[in-house]
């Protein structure tokens, strides 16, 4: 795929030089896409969390009768913000 020549550029490393905490994670969905999990995971170490957030995120506003409660929602947040500043130190430290 040549999808990436249409990937957002990261406006704090275009404007300050300085990684983001999301830098990476389009990469790494290009590479889920593609069935390179492992190297998904090496590019953004949150892709799998991430994706298991938005999922969550879906289903919490789009099927009422599921038990995935604000609770629980909350929980995978923390979670996935676990996962984002943990990989974000692991790249960079």
């Amino acid at each position: 795929m040549h999808l990436e020549k249409y990937m957002i550029p990261c406006l704090s490393k275009t404007l300050f030089g300085v990684e983001c905490l999301g830098c990476g994670f389009q990469r790494a969905l290009l590479l889920l896409l593609n069935g390179e999990w492992s190297a998904a995971f090496a590019m953004y170490p949150a892709v799998y969390s991430m994706l298991a957030m938005f999922c969550g995120i879906f289903l919490f506003y789009t099927n009422k009768k599921t038990a995935f409660t604000k609770n629980g929602l909350t929980i995978l947040i923390a979670i996935n913000l676990f996962f984002v500043i943990g990989g974000y130190v692991y790249k960079h430290f």
